[in-house]
C-alpha cells in the first residue's frame, strides 16, 4: 500500500504531463467564492434571460417594420454589456481571466445602415445571447444544488462547488471569450479594405479639387489672356506683348502647381532614388530643421514605401503647422520583418489620435496594411510618434512570383 504525506507531489498526472492542482482545504476561501458565484447564478440568469427574451421576441415580431432590425441591433449591443458583466463576475469570483472581445470598430460604420449591418452580424453579441439563454436552467440547477449542499450535504460542498464552478469556467471561456483569432483577423481585414477605399476616394477628390481650383483655373485664364493678346496683336503690339509676358508667368505657375500635384501623388524621387533621398527632400521643405536618418539595406515593397513616405511627410507637416518646435528628427530602420518610423519634435506636445491633426486618418491608413501608429505627446512635449509597417521587401516578392 502506498501512503502519501503532506506536501508530497501527486503520483498521477493528467495528459500532457501537467501536474494536478494541489488539494484545497475543504472550506477554503476559493470554495466560498465559488459558492457565492453559484448562488448568484440564479438572479443573474433570470435577469439576462428576461432581457434576451424580451428583445428577441419584440425584434422578431417587429422585423417586418422599420424598427424591428434596429431593435435587434440595440439588443445585441446590450448583450455585449451583459457579457462584460459576466466576465467581470467570473474574474472576481472564479479567477477566470478572459480578454474582452474586440469592439465593433467605428470606422466601419459610416452611417446608420453600416452600423446596423455590422451589429446584426456581430458574433460576440449572438454568443452572449446564447450564453444568457442556457444560463437559466443552469442557474436554477446550481442554485438548488448549492443551497441543498449548504444545509444537507455539507461534507460534499467543496467537491460539488468545484465541479459546478469548473463547468461555469468552461462556459465563460467558450462563449464569452473573443472570437477565433483568424475570424477576428478576417473581419479586421474586411474593415480595413473599407478604409483603403475611403482613403483612395478622398485622395481622388483632393486631386480633382486641386486640379480644378489650381492648374485648371490658371490654364483657363492663360487661354483667355492669349486670346486677348491675339486680338490686340495688330492694333496694339505693345499691349499684346505685355499680355503675352503675363501669360508666360501664368504658364510657369501652372507648371509648378502640376509638379507639386504630381509630387503629392507619387514623387519621382521616391521611385528613382528610394526613401532616404525622398524624405530628405520633404525635410528640406519643413519650416523646422529636421535631421533625417534612414538605415535600410534594401527597399520595401512599393506600396509600403509609399505609405512610409506619406506617413513621415504628414507628420512633418503637422510639426510645421501645430507643434511650435525648434528642431525635429525622422528616423527609419528595418527590424524583424517590419519597417519602423519615428518622428520626434521638441514642440509644445499635446498631440492625440483624436486631436483633429490627421493622426486618426493616418492610423487608419497604416492599419489597412497591418501597420501601427503610437503617439506619445505629453503636454509641454516632446512629441514622439512611432509607426511600424510590414516589410514585404521587393526581393521577397520577386522570389514569390512563379
Amino acid at each position: 500500500m502506498t501512503h502519501s504525506r503532506p506536501g508530497a507531489e501527486p503520483l498521477a498526472k493528467p495528459r500532457g504531463d501537467e501536474p494536478l492542482p494541489p488539494p484545497r482545504p475543504p472550506l477554503s476561501g476559493t470554495t466560498w467564492l465559488e459558492v457565492v458565484h453559484l448562488l448568484v447564478n440564479l438572479p443573474m440568469a433570470l435577469f439576462a434571460f428576461t432581457y434576451v427574451s424580451l428583445w428577441l421576441y419584440a425584434g422578431a415580431l417587429l422585423s417586418i417594420t422599420v424598427i424591428g432590425l434596429p431593435l435587434l441591433a440595440a439588443g445585441l449591443t446590450g448583450a455585449r454589456l451583459l457579457g462584460s458583466w459576466e466576465r467581470a463576475r467570473a474574474r472576481g469570483l472564479l479567477g477566470v481571466h478572459v480578454d474582452a472581445p474586440t469592439p465593433i470598430r467605428r470606422s466601419t460604420y459610416g452611417g446608420f445602415l453600416p452600423w446596423l449591418w455590422a451589429t446584426l452580424k456581430d458574433p460576440v453579441g449572438w454568443r452572449t445571447t446564447l450564453y444568457s439563454v442556457i444560463r437559466l436552467p443552469w442557474g436554477i440547477l446550481t442554485f438548488a444544488v448549492t443551497l441543498v449542499s449548504l444545509f444537507v450535504l455539507w461534507p460534499l460542498l467543496p467537491w460539488l462547488a468545484r465541479g459546478l464552478a469548473d463547468a461555469d469556467r468552461a462556459m465563460v471561456r467558450a462563449l464569452l471569450a473573443p472570437s477565433d483569432p483568424l475570424e477576428r483577423r478576417i473581419k479586421e481585414l474586411e474593415e480595413d479594405r473599407g478604409v483603403v477605399v475611403d482613403t483612395a476616394a478622398a485622395d481622388l477628390r483632393r486631386i480633382e479639387r486641386d486640379l480644378h481650383d489650381g492648374a485648371q483655373a490658371r490654364l483657363v485664364a492663360l487661354a483667355m489672356g492669349l486670346g486677348l493678346a491675339k486680338e490686340k496683336l495688330l492694333e496694339d503690339p505693345e499691349a499684346a506683348a505685355e499680355m503675352v509676358g503675363e501669360a508666360h508667368g501664368e504658364v510657369k505657375l501652372a507648371l509648378q502647381e502640376l509638379r507639386d500635384l504630381a509630387r503629392g501623388i507619387h514623387p519621382a524621387i521616391l521611385t528613382d532614388r528610394g526613401l532616404g533621398p525622398a524624405l530628405s527632400a520633404v525635410a528640406a521643405r519643413c519650416t523646422v530643421p529636421v535631421a533625417v536618418t534612414v538605415d535600410l539595406k534594401d527597399r520595401p515593397a512599393q506600396a509600403i514605401e509609399g505609405i512610409a513616405y506619406y506617413t513621415v511627410s504628414e507628420l512633418l507637416q503637422n510639426i510645421s503647422k501645430h507643434s511650435g518646435a525648434k528642431t525635429a528628427s525622422a528616423d527609419v530602420w528595418h527590424a524583424e520583418g517590419r519597417i519602423m518610423l519615428q518622428v520626434t519634435d521638441d514642440g509644445k506636445g499635446g498631440a492625440r489620435l483624436d486631436g483633429g491633426t490627421g493622426l486618426s486618418g493616418l492610423a487608419d491608413r497604416l492599419g489597412s496594411v497591418d501597420g501601427l501608429l503610437v503617439v506619445d505627446s505629453p503636454s509641454g512635449g516632446p512629441t514622439v510618434v512611432t509607426a511600424e509597417l510590414p516589410w514585404r521587401g521587393r526581393e521577397s516578392q520577386a522570389q514569390a512570383r512563379p
